[in-house]
């Protein structure tokens, strides 16, 4: 069997898989992007496709104001007689809930709360019980991992929450998960940080309240200290595939350049062996980006994803997200069949706001995006536009708006508390369409825009402005559609008639 990680490349973090059958489904953490909770399937491990989202209402996502990096954490999907569940916290919307689903790919119920503090919480369904597990981060008077029995049905707390296991003396012990592998419980933590000295970490029990025996020879997962492609590996999630085999699904990162990453954390495959009772993870060696092993796997592609998006369906695709709760009078797709209609709202992209903006992640640090949009502004103050965000300080754009009664195209980047306009470039024609591309490569995005067909480069911008290691935060860099009149009423409208994603390496 052979696989390429990331399987699931760019803003993906902290993976959790069920299986059910010959089937797995998979979820990640969404933070401030709507709809949350992207799920994945998959038929053999190394094919995956998304089939939807978790959170779809705003009843489920509250998401009004919330901080860049706030919102959701920390999904955990698990099935139990015949239904699935995702638990969850919601940082500035409650706490930590869940909701369930018959199917994976339809309608989630909506939240249904736990008493229980922390993040990252995690279910087990064992012996009629319910156990909860999360984090004593910031409400326990120890870290570490916490847990208590509840009622399925009404998310009731049922018995008093127990402290378990501190892990191994990692900072910031994490995504707990417990186990019933044969006669023992197995409990999972992530430590040290999601950075270069994140890791996972196990220990095992006969009693699913302990006490808690650590694992000799952990951490079981961590690529500190090592010089490879993937970096920051940690919060995983162990599962058994319908051949018997053992695999974990964990989160790491691929630098642009050195030290420094801006696709977000993304989602990683590695094979796991039971060797006298404890797990082993890829032999105890590094994981790759090119992974062979010896274990029999049919492989189930799925059919290709057309890399133009023609906007042709009255519902956006999957891979599409708003910045938190949108406003529906921003965007439509039937109002022109066959494009994007985005208003330029109030918001901006440097609001905590929903301005209109529709995005998707930057998944492979070689790549181009292209649009061709149709748009004549009336005022200096409306533009569209092209995107390159990692969050409200720190994004660039490529938009079309007007300068001294000319209609232009200018590039812009912000960083931080700086923002200037570093090009250009007056459009020929008063009206009529034009084509915005940017071109990514691992260090540098380059900004081109003309007369379809005929683009010229603009500008540039270093990738590593819109890194972590900048911008700080949880998430990756999305590629955006966007339009605004900066904070003033506007009638106008762009049309977006299609966007293309290639990737280039």
């Amino acid at each position: 069997m052979k696989y390429t990680n990331p399987i699931i490349p760019g803003f993906h973090p902290d993976p959790s898989v069920c299986r059910v059958g010959e089937d797995y489904y998979l979820v990640n953490s969404s933070f401030e992007y709507f709809p949350g909770v992207p799920i994945y399937h998959s038929q053999d491990l190394m094919n995956w496709r998304q089939i939807g989202h978790c959170l779809t209402r705003e009843s489920q996502l509250p998401l009004r104001g919330v901080k860049p990096s706030d919102g959701i954490y920390a999904p955990t999907i698990r099935h139990h007689d015949g239904r699935f569940y995702i638990v969850t916290t919601n940082m500035t919307g409650g706490g930590n809930f869940y909701v369930w689903t018959d199917d994976p790919a339809g309608e989630w119920s909506e939240p249904i709360w736990v008493a229980q503090k922390g993040i990252d919480p995690s279910l087990l369904f064992d012996n009629g019980k319910v156990y909860f597990t999360s984090n004593g981060t910031g409400w326990a008077p120890v870290r570490g991992a916490y847990q208590c029995e509840i009622d399925i049905t009404t998310g009731k707390q049922l018995t008093e929450s127990k402290f378990l296991w501190p892990g191994t003396g990692g900072s910031y012990p994490e995504a707990p998960h417990l186990y019933r592998i044969g006669d023992w419980y197995y409990l999972t933590l992530a430590e040290g940080g999601t950075a270069e000295c994140h890791m996972v970490t196990i220990a095992r029990s006969r009693d699913p309240y302990g006490p808690f025996e650590p694992c000799p020879h952990n951490p079981i997962l961590t690529h500190r200290s090592l010089m490879n492609d993937i970096q920051s590996t940690g919060h995983g999630d162990l599962f058994e595939d319908h051949h018997g085999n053992w695999w974990i699904v964990f989160l790491g990162y691929r630098y642009g350049e050195y030290s420094w990453h801006h696709l977000g954390r993304e989602t990683y495959l590695a094979p796991v062996e039971w060797i006298d009772g404890w797990p082993v993870v890829n032999r105890g060696e590094r994981v790759l980006c090119t992974m062979e092993v010896d274990r029999p796997m049919t492989p189930h592609p799925w059919p290709a994803t057309h890399e133009r998006d023609d906007f042709d369906s009255v519902t956006l695709a999957p891979c599409w997200n708003y910045l938190r709760n949108p406003d529906p009078a921003l965007y439509s797709l039937t109002e022109c069949p066959g494009s994007l209609r985005l208003s330029c709202g109030n918001p901006t992209l440097d609001d905590l706001d929903s301005p209109a903006f529709v995005g998707r992640r930057q998944e492979h640090l070689e790549c181009e995006v292209s649009t061709l949009i149709d748009f004549t502004p009336a005022s200096e103050n409306e533009e569209a536009g092209l995107t390159v965000l990692a969050d409200s300080r720190h994004h660039c754009e490529l938009a079309v708006t007007l300068i001294g009664g000319k209609r232009c195209v200018i590039v812009r980047r912000r960083i931080g508390s700086l923002s200037a306009e570093v090009a250009c470039t007056e459009i020929p024609q008063d009206e009529g369409p034009v084509e915005l591309a940017i071109h990514a490569d691992k260090t540098t995005y380059r900004f081109l825009a003309g007369t379809p067909g005929s683009l010229k480069e603009l500008a540039t911008a270093e990738t590593r402005y819109v890194s972590t290691q900048v911008a700080g935060g949880y998430t990756g860099v999305y590629f955006g559609l966007y339009g605004t009149a900066s904070g003033q009423k506007s009638n106008a409208k762009a049309f977006i008639d299609w966007f293309e994603y290639r990737s280039a390496g």
